[in-house]
């Protein structure tokens, strides 16, 4: 017999469709939060009769649980601990512990195509096209290479896991697998999504008018309360907002945080450690601990919501080598225009400031950070320039 514990996501869910497959009827397979995992496994230890060999994936232990699982390994227990989290490396010091970030081509692993290899390597399971189509697209979306490459396969996968139920899921998932020579999302499935991406758009566009800014730690933090799309809001926003560091998305119900980045230079695996929490560089969360509560809710309660930037312009846009006109809440322009091919500059009431910049970005960056601006309507930046001219002549 066999047992398998793992996360409550598509990558956790991946893992408990392979063992399904391998094991059949074989296995118990569990799915657990963060912080439920624990629970389980001193269940395990304390109450098995005859303990089957225990398999825990895209989740790690906390210490207390480490030394009692070593414990049972040196006993003669079966187990396999099968993670790709960074912060779980040190799981590597256990023989039974196999954690691996990145494969031997330099990918970004998933917990469901680490335990793919681990069942080809052992001949619990005999591979298929279909079979390593699905791992590859759950790798794909929980590691973010599929924004990186455009893989819309990918997203609906998470869509559809989100869109039925976990048992639903699963058992699709293993009808496909075992009888399809390629995987697919059948006719029903693809309406399905294509309605649920319009109910995603709307969605977007409501939070955009929530977000506020901060700086907590020396980071430049986008703030938003949401309850659903974690993924899909926090890199829409990210990507709209790429002046913000990172994005934290609040879920006040089920009292977590949820924080995600589009930028190769921030790791929010190590902002969610800070409050105890951990995940990848780019996607990661944490409970919303008291401290957590004070830098993201009670701290930032009071701000106003960042304001868009004009949409439909024609003469004002961004990157313009005429240059591109900012206003803020304090009724302030400010001009960002390029000095010559290797400088960008901001000139406020006609004064140059002080600071230069290499690209456009960084410079609407440190207006955006430090002066709380947005792309000024087209109509403002003709009377400002007609203004300006007046003033000239």
């Amino acid at each position: 017999m066999y047992k398998l514990l793992s996360h409550n996501d598509l990558d956790g869910i991946g893992c408990g469709i392979l063992a399904k497959l391998s094991f059949e009827d074989q296995v118990e397979v569990r799915y657990n939060s963060i912080a439920g995992l624990n629970q389980e496994v001193e269940k395990f230890l304390q109450h098995e009769a005859e303990h089957p060999f225990l398999f825990i994936t895209d989740l790690s232990v906390n210490e207390e649980n480490r030394k009692k699982l070593e414990a049972f390994y040196k006993k003669g227990g079966k187990i396999q601990l099968i993670d790709h989290h960074k912060t779980a490396l040190h799981f590597n010091d256990h023989e039974w512990g196999s954690v691996s970030v990145k494969d031997a081509d330099g990918n970004l692993t998933s917990a469901t195509s680490l335990f793919y290899e681990y069942l080809i390597q052992h001949n619990l399971l005999t591979p298929s096209n279909c079979i390593e189509e699905f791992v590859e697209l759950v790798r794909q979306y929980d590691t973010w290479d599929w924004e990186k490459n455009n893989n819309q396969q990918a997203k609906k996968l998470n869509a559809l896991f989100f869109l039925i139920s976990m048992s639903e899921f699963e058992e699709k998932m293993i009808d496909r697998l075992k009888n399809s020579n390629h995987f697919y999302f059948d006719e029903f499935e693809e309406k399905l999504l294509e309605l649920e991406d319009t109910k995603i758009e709307r969605y977007i566009r409501r939070k955009r008018r929530e977000l506020v800014q901060t700086e907590i730690n020396g980071f430049f933090a986008g703030i938003v309360y949401a309850e659903s799309y974690h993924s899909e809001l926090g890199n829409e926003l990210g990507k709209e907002y790429p002046h913000l560091d990172y994005i934290a998305i609040l879920n006040i119900g089920g009292k977590k945080v949820g924080f995600r980045t589009i930028h190769d230079t921030v790791d929010v695996s190590q902002i969610a450690g800070k409050y105890g929490g951990g995940g990848h560089a780019k996607a990661s969360g944490c409970t919303l601990t008291a401290e957590a509560y004070n830098d993201f809710v009670l701290n930032t309660f009071s701000l106003e919501p960042v304001r868009e930037d004009a949409r439909k312009n024609t003469y004002n846009i961004k990157e313009s080598l005429l240059g591109s006109m900012y206003e803020n809440k304090a009724e302030e322009h400010f001009y960002l225009y390029p000095l010559n091919n290797k400088e960008w500059v901001i000139e406020q009431k006609k004064k140059q400031l002080p600071v230069t910049f290499s690209t456009f970005l960084e410079g609407e960056s440190y207006l955006k950070r430090n002066h709380g601006t947005w792309l000024a309507k087209d109509y403002k930046f003709i009377n400002y320039l007609m203004g300006y001219v007046k003033k000239k002549n």
